[in-house]
């Protein structure tokens, strides 16, 4: 609810209309809190709100206070806390709300500490959590646009939930002597849509939970204009510039100035260099905002760990890594240091009267684990379920009732020549023996869907086994049905036929990774890299914090005394795995790993430091070296520009539509007149001036991009990110070669009527910054050798 009022008159939150201070009802009991013409208010008092993000499903139960504690400390006055629809309803109509899903005990240890409540309930988050937080079972109805919109099948689960959500945290309001002060309606919406009935129903669904505190929006600075209304308060999301993102509210509304998420460093995908954030400019940045009046929530303040199986995924498909310390001021561990004290020494500036800081508090043990072997073994494919799903031809698995884990698909294919296997989709990755051999992969980070199959002599068995990593969560992409999808055709010299007749075996890990009955075997599984469980303990005097060294291992997912830790990746950044020593046993603990590419050494050891940022590139799947190359030669561009300068999005209109499945930005010159070009995103238009679906875009070429001094990858271009960026090569002996071009594939021809671009975010000194540049459109721009 909107509560936009001069400094001396309030709003009556529950009845949605300004009280006339000449009215009778003006005489009824004010607000604590509400939202005036240039100050939040606390009892009639102005209150600069100081926030720190922390989502308590991130943290374990028996740590958060502590990591309140260490928010209060470095100068914080509010928590900001997410709740995750799935993490609440994994299952539909089934909630829970007890153990790590308690939200009342978080919040009632918070009010302890001194901190008030910003609550974020979605119903969708993003958060780099599984599908944004909405639940899978959503994608049992057909269609790829109905998350977050009107549409009924989306609407009335949401209002269920945020019924339910009110029903548990409608006491905990600031209203009811609790300290939640303000709650949120959706999440950054004007990034996917300008639907701004969508929001309307949204915010009634969030009065009828019987909130009855303010409510607002969040969105990017370039997007708050996009889905703004007079019934929800507006505050903007930036990593810098906050005089950008204030004037940008300035010109929406009258009210206090809020960035709703500054952000701290930035999350880590699985194969990238980590992130890190600028944290003298953010020091900056914050005391500019607190000097200016201004409020903020620091994204994050301690962003923890994606236990369990919950971590999702960047579009178009970059898994998130289980770690998400997001070089936050408090670390993954809780741990702080000279980060958090410039937080902290800048924040104590900013202290009201009589306000004192507390001491952080003191750093929680840490323990080494000597090297244990996992010597028992269980293969994957010999403990599948016995049960079998018949199909003719494989769908995605939330029509089976699945909701992620392992998926194995058997079908028998006749003898015959050599051929391609080909699906029409396989997500996430999978791996295809014949005949009880590795044939080869698919993956969709690289829309890679078809495998070489040998030749047969007789009638043999094919056998996929898929693993669901993790549903993306941005965008239209949360529409992001896992599996195997068919038609699944076989193709040969003498023509191609589908593959029918098709039996399915799922190890479903269920809301909390649970682990299915196994039959252990001492011995190595057949064949070094055989997808399998693997089993061994190790011994503890005392329970204390570690890291568990996942570093020799391939892929998978870790289990401490049945309890599932998350996934692993060896390809890097991050190499350890934090084990809470709560979660540790006096005694024998025994630990299970899955497994899906085979360890080099089945040993684990836990150090007493992470490892957040090394790389190992040679341990993803075999992935054959790109030859692509542009084929630009005699082609006219459909449109040749220059960009204006400066940070803001720039939508641009072609003369006339084209038509081709890609197209190219060819950069002929930068605003700083280096050789390096940079673009955040790179959205293309339909006929509607609306972006177009980039649900199967990658990327069929760039010229080259950095990935060493930081994460420059392509693909950050195309992901809805405007944090992050592609920037051409330039550490190591990368040096300027040919003209900066980068290609996007949409996977299917459309007509483009023009692009938008989002420049590289950040001070004018940044480099890259596209000035003069030319768009080709085609259906092949690109050649493969």
């Amino acid at each position: 609810m909107t509560v936009l009022l001069p400094r001396r008159q309030l709003l009556g939150a529950a009845s949605g209309a300004a009280l006339m201070l000449n009215a009778p009802v003006a005489q009824a009991a004010a607000p604590r809190f509400a939202i005036g013409e240039t100050d939040f208010l606390l009892d009639g008092q102005p209150l600069q709100i100081r926030c720190g993000e922390m989502h308590f499903a991130r943290v374990p139960r028996e740590y958060w206070r502590h990591r309140l504690q260490a928010i209060k400390a470095m100068g914080m006055n509010a928590v900001c806390a997410y709740l995750f629809w799935n993490y609440h309803e994994w299952r539909e109509g089934q909630y829970q709300w007890s153990g790590q899903r308690d939200a009342v005990e978080f919040c009632k240890l918070a009010q302890a500490e001194g901190l008030w409540v910003i609550l974020r309930p979605g119903p969708y988050a993003c958060a780099e959590w599984e599908m944004g937080g909405l639940p899978w079972w959503l994608l049992k109805h057909p269609g790829d646009a109905f998350l977050r919109s009107r549409d009924d099948a989306f609407v009335q689960p949401a209002r269920r939930w945020l019924k339910e959500v009110g029903r548990v945290l409608g006491g905990q309001q600031i209203s009811h002597g609790g300290p939640i002060l303000m709650v949120q309606v959706e999440n950054e919406y004007g990034f996917l849509s300008d639907d701004k009935d969508y929001l309307r129903v949204m915010r009634q669904a969030v009065l009828d939970g019987g909130f009855d505190v303010p409510l607002f929006q969040c969105n990017p600075t370039n997007a708050v204009g996009r889905t703004h209304i007079p019934e929800l308060f507006t505050v903007a999301n930036f990593g810098s510039d906050p005089a950008t993102g204030f004037k940008a509210l300035d010109a929406l509304q009258k009210g206090p100035k809020m960035c709703g998420e500054y952000y701290s460093g930035w999350f880590d995908t699985w194969g990238a260099p980590h992130r890190r954030g600028d944290n003298t400019r953010a020091i900056q940045d914050i005391d500019a905002m607190l000097n200016a009046g201004g409020s903020f929530s620091l994204y994050m303040a301690h962003g923890g760990t994606t236990f369990g199986l919950w971590g999702g995924c960047d579009r178009p498909f970059r898994p998130d890594t289980t770690s998400y310390d997001y070089d936050a001021p408090i670390g993954e561990a809780g741990w702080v240091g000279e980060k958090f004290r410039t937080y902290r020494e800048c924040l104590a500036k900013h202290l009201k009267p009589g306000e004192v800081l507390p001491e952080p508090p003191a750093r929680l043990p840490v323990m080494t684990i000597p090297s244990f072997a996992l010597t028992e073994t269980a293969p994957v494919l010999a403990n599948l379920p016995a049960a079998a799903i018949q199909a003719e031809s494989p769908k995605n698995i939330e029509q089976y009732d699945i909701s992620r884990g392992l998926v194995a698909y058997r079908v028998t294919l006749p003898a015959g020549p050599a051929g391609r296997l080909e699906a029409a989709n396989a997500r996430d990755l999978a791996w295809v023996f014949v005949g009880g051999r590795l044939a080869g992969t698919m993956d969709t980070r690289h829309r890679r869907f078809a495998v070489d199959i040998p030749a047969r002599k007789a009638d043999t068995v094919v056998e996929i086994l898929l693993y669901t990593i993790a549903r993306v969560n941005f965008g239209m992409e949360v529409h992001d049905r896992k599996g195997l999808q068919g038609p699944v055709m076989f193709k040969t010299k003498a023509g191609a036929r589908e593959l029918k007749g098709w039996e399915i075996r799922a190890v479903d890990f269920g809301a909390d990774g649970e682990l299915p009955p196994l039959r252990w075997q001492a011995k190595r599984p057949s064949g070094a890299a055989a997808p399998a469980f693997w089993r061994g303990s190790f011994d503890a005097a005392t329970a204390a914090d570690t890291f568990l060294d996942m570093s020799t291992w391939g892929q998978g997912i870790v289990w401490i005394n049945g309890r599932c830790l998350g996934r692993y990746w060896s390809i890097g950044p991050t190499q350890t795995m934090y084990l809470p020593g709560p979660w540790i046993k006096a005694g024998r603990n025994e630990v299970v790993v899955l497994d899906l590419t085979g360890p080099r050494a089945n040993r684990i050891e836990g150090k007493s430091l992470p490892v957040l940022d090394q790389l190992q590139p040679d341990r993803d799947l075999a992935r054959p070296p790109s030859t692509a190359r542009p084929r630009l030669a005699g082609l006219t561009p459909v449109f040749t520009g220059q960009f204006a300068a400066g940070p803001a999005t720039q939508d641009v209109r072609f003369d006339a539509p084209a038509h081709g499945r890609q197209l190219c930005i060819e950069v002929l010159d930068t605003f700083d007149g280096q050789p390096h070009a940079a673009i955040a995103e790179l959205a293309l238009l339909g006929a509607d001036g609306k972006p177009l679906n980039q649900t199967a875009w990658t990327i069929a070429y760039a010229s080259s991009e950095e990935a060493r001094k930081e994460d420059g990858s392509a693909l950050n271009a195309i992901n809805g990110q405007a944090t992050d960026y592609w920037h051409t090569a330039y550490s190591g002996n990368a040096r300027p070669v040919g003209t900066p071009r980068l290609i996007v594939d949409l996977g299917a021809s459309a007509d483009i009527a023009g692009i938008r671009y989002t420049p590289r975010q950040g001070p004018d000194s940044v480099t890259g910054r596209i000035r003069r540049y030319r768009v080709f459109v085609g259906d092949k721009l690109v050649d493969q050798d």
